[in-house]
């Protein structure tokens, strides 16, 4: 019996759906109201004095003091309330992901428990496909608790980018003053608020979406991976821990370098100048090294994390339908740990981070015996 059977009882999907949908729009409203928000907070534009009655003296302006009260309201603050706004997204995105998982694979018909058989309202018997959360149990038992989980990180990133996209979108390009539709209006008039108002939504939800969507679709591949049990897109967690070991070794290197290993101490020259020889120099040379010092640190630390960029790159293209991502070109990894040790073992984790003097690897099939 498919899914669509009408004896099959919808509501016990049909609300896991609606939460899961309301949590992925989270982050485009958040955008839409800092929006808001924000033209709610511009002042006035100044008007003419009387020449009967003085302007006042300047007064502090409201967004300044809303500034140094540190209310969300402030205009310094816009980027701690897209923030607020990213930060929300995301967690009610985190929770509701297990309920759009679980919709998902039910959408592309993946039905791994067979229905059983109960009664409805009217006694009779009839056929029930498993609920949501015989569904997530039965994920938990195959992939375990984090297995619920799987496609959120690109799906955290899809909508952060759109909230972002969208609150950028309203600084470049403001909106003009919203007029509400108020019973006054006419149907010429009202009609003319309403298309001047969705136009400018319009524009920029697509925006946002296009620029979302590679992450989307990500996400939704990460998560009907489970059917086949396959690892196509698995690539981007050595990415990321790849980014992250050299941003912190490179900085944290060039960092103890520079502070312990460089000296810049100078003469009690007056002006601070080096020695009558050469004025100035012992100082120019730190301050030179500390210039070139984050650089090299880069270069050094980028060879190091290699692997990760590697096996990363490997995994976007195994088993994708390519042939070189297919034996015998490629094995069929379950895993990016999987592509780790395999890589490991052959003696090929550097694989490719030389070009000019590549030299054969004792674990290569074209190593001399």
């Amino acid at each position: 019996m498919g899914a669509s059977d009408p004896e099959v009882a919808p509501w016990a999907r049909g609300g896991a759906a609606g939460m899961a949908g309301a949590g992925a729009g989270a982050g485009a409203r958040g955008g839409a109201a800092a929006g808001v928000e924000a033209r709610a907070r511009d002042p006035p534009p100044a008007h003419r004095a009387h020449p009967r009655h003085p302007r006042p003296a300047a007064q502090p302006s409201a967004r300044r003091m809303n500034g140094a009260s540190g209310g969300l309201g402030s205009g310094d603050n816009a980027p701690t309330t897209e923030a607020l706004f990213v930060a929300l997204g995301a967690g009610v995105t985190a929770l509701s992901h297990p309920l759009l998982y679980v919709k998902l694979l039910i959408q592309v018909g993946h039905e791994p428990m067979p229905p059983t058989i109960g009664t409805n309202v009217l006694g009779r018997k009839v056929l029930y496909l498993p609920s949501f959360f015989t569904y997530a149990k039965y994920i938990v038992q195959v992939d375990g608790k984090i297995g619920l989980f799987r496609g959120l990180s690109p799906r955290l990133m899809s909508n952060a980018l759109s909230t972002v996209t969208r609150g950028s979108m309203k600084k470049v390009f403001p909106p003009d003053e919203i007029e509400q539709v108020s019973n006054k209006d006419d149907m010429k008039t009202s009609l003319k608020k309403v298309v001047k108002e969705t136009s400018y939504e319009m524009m920029m939800q697509c925006v946002s979406r296009m620029l979302a969507h590679p992450l989307h679709v990500i996400s939704m591949r990460c998560m009907v991976q489970f059917v086949g049990r396959e690892a196509k897109y698995s690539g981007l967690i050595p990415h990321l821990l790849g980014d992250v070991v050299f941003l912190w070794g490179c900085n944290l290197l060039a960092h103890f370098i520079n502070a312990y290993l460089v000296d810049d101490s100078v003469s009690d020259t007056p002006g601070g100048l080096g020695n009558d020889q050469n004025p100035g120099s012992q100082f120019s040379q730190a301050l030179a090294i500390r210039s070139y010092t984050k650089f090299v640190m880069g270069i050094a630390v980028s060879m190091l994390t290699y692997p990760f960029l590697l096996v990363g790159d490997l995994m976007a293209v195994n088993n994708c339908g390519l042939q070189a991502g297919l034996p015998p070109y490629s094995p069929v990894f379950k895993s990016w740990i999987h592509c780790w040790k395999y890589l490991s073992v052959q003696g090929q984790l550097f694989r490719g981070s030389s070009l000019l003097f590549r030299r054969v690897s004792s674990g290569s099939c074209f190593a001399l015996e």
